[in-house]
């Protein structure tokens, strides 16, 4: 069996924290922005975790499983 490769779009949104756990940015802040509040879109700039029900999925397109 050849190795699994790496989903190149996931490697570029998803990010290891030094706990193992998967960070990613927010969607919802490329274009659109007038009608959204300045409050919405300064959340909208931190990064958040991947929930437990998509975290096996995206462990898998990184090859960490």
């Amino acid at each position: 069996m050849p190795k699994m490769k790496t989903h190149r779009g996931a490697a570029k949104r998803f990010t290891l924290t030094g706990s193992g756990k998967i960070k990613k940015n927010k969607a919802y802040r490329s274009h659109i922005l007038e009608k959204k509040s300045p409050e919405r879109k300064r959340n909208l700039r931190k990064a958040e975790l991947v929930t437990s029900a998509d975290e096996r999925r995206v462990r898998r397109m990184l090859g960490l499983q």
